[in-house]
């Protein structure tokens, strides 16, 4: 199979890129689970925007936004030295878009179903938000949490169009497995194409498989 590069590189892209989901994703989801305001729906719907985009669409989109000409990539690469677009950290920043709402939509079903109820009563016995938040809503969230996480991570994991808009296809420095599989297919290439393939597919099938047995519940069989 040759250089495994390109695995380790989507392994890298995919964990940050779940991070960054997670970070920014649970927030939203409490909001949207809980909040009560005007607009609600419309940010529902910009967020859940990625699952139907097509994804070069929005990895032109994303290219727009951070490219060294934007404001926000201009930006970024004026405060932090570098630029996101052709670097694999832009490669994780679009498989985090791409996943977004994969992991923000099971969030958000778990803190709904979380009875307001108990987290009322942890407040009548004196628990700040951030301890009601700590001890009641997420231990009772949190397989629908991971969840999300798992599918989060599986879809970046996998992510090809709008990581090739934003990161391009450069061997060694942004080229992930699904890529790598691409190139590997135009050049006939079947066995390096079969063996990444292999990989990612083992990799996905192992997450979701912890998925389902951590969000089993206890007694239940198989």
């Amino acid at each position: 199979m040759g250089d495994l590069g390109p695995f380790w590189l989507s392994l890298r892209v995919a964990s940050v890129a779940t991070l960054l989901d997670v970070a920014l994703g649970g927030p939203l989801a409490l909001v949207l689970a809980r909040g009560r305001f005007h607009g609600k729906s419309l940010m529902a719907g910009v967020l859940m925007l990625p699952l139907v985009l097509p994804p070069t669409v929005l990895g032109y989109l994303l290219l727009m936004l951070l490219g060294r000409r934007s404001p926000v990539g201009g930006w970024i690469e004026h405060a932090f030295g570098g630029a996101l677009v052709f670097h694999w950290t832009g490669a994780a920043v679009a498989a985090a878009v791409a996943a977004f709402p994969l992991f923000l939509i099971p969030a958000r079903s778990a803190f709904e179903t979380v009875d307001p109820m108990l987290e009322d009563a942890a407040r009548l016995l004196g628990r700040h938000e951030f301890s009601v938040l700590w001890s009641v809503t997420l231990p009772l969230a949190w397989r629908g949490l991971v969840a999300g996480v798992v599918l989060a991570f599986a879809r970046a994991l996998g992510d090809f169009g709008a990581t090739l808009m934003v990161a391009g296809d450069i061997p060694g420095r942004t080229q992930t497995a699904a890529l790598a599989i691409y190139d590997a297919v135009q050049a006939g290439d079947n066995a390096r194409a079969g063996g990444l393939a292999v990989l990612i597919s083992i990799v996905s099938i192992a997450a979701l498989m912890v998925a389902q047995f951590r969000g089993r519940p206890r007694g239940a069989g198989a």
